[in-house]
């Protein structure tokens, strides 16, 4: 081989960040008949597919042009739109970090049950399980238990309704009581 014979590198194409709006609730079986229909066409240059659990009803879809997402959406069932444009990825990395349900709650902190067979009941947080993040809560507006029972619940299955109080606050509002 000479050395002045140059060989030529193509540029490889960029990939591009697409957002289809689904219908809410359905943005997972939209995901996997987008990737059914990908690896049983095989022309279409599909790099990854994402589906935030803190965004409902949108899909990403990274391909290398728009061609390619129209053919991979053509017919899906629950597609609503596709957003037109390029989604820099700087928008999107802060949906593919997860945050722990635990960085707002400690012990002490009022919360409401979201779900299971207490949902909408008040508790207050006892103890934190930082490793399985779970919480053992007591109900709090369970005025009928002569003894208030601990549950066990997973961190994502409560809402944060009110901060646990300082004990600077708790011995003020001690001493307001004690002076009417």
């Amino acid at each position: 081989m000479d050395t002045d014979e140059k060989t030529e590198l193509k540029p490889v194409p960029r990939t591009q960040i697409f957002i289809l709006r689904t219908t809410i609730g359905q943005e997972h079986s939209v995901a996997n008949l987008i990737y059914r229909r990908v690896k049983i066409k095989g022309d279409i240059d599909l790099k990854s597919i994402l589906v935030p659990e803190t965004l409902r009803g949108y899909v990403f879809i990274e391909v290398r042009n728009r061609r390619d997402v129209d053919l991979a959406i053509a017919g899906i069932p629950h597609v609503r739109t596709k957003i037109v444009g390029n989604v820099p990825f700087d928008e999107i990395k802060n949906l593919l970090i997860r945050k722990s349900p635990l960085l707002e709650l400690e012990p002490g902190a009022v919360v409401e049950i979201i779900l299971g067979p207490f949902k909408g009941s008040r508790a207050k947080i006892t103890r934190i399980d930082n490793a399985h993040e779970e919480l053992t809560v007591q109900l709090v507006d369970s005025g009928m238990l002569a003894t208030p029972i601990p549950i066990s619940l997973h961190a994502d299955h409560v809402r944060l309704v009110e901060h646990a109080k300082k004990k600077e606050e708790e011995e003020e509002e001690e001493e307001g009581e004690g002076e009417e």
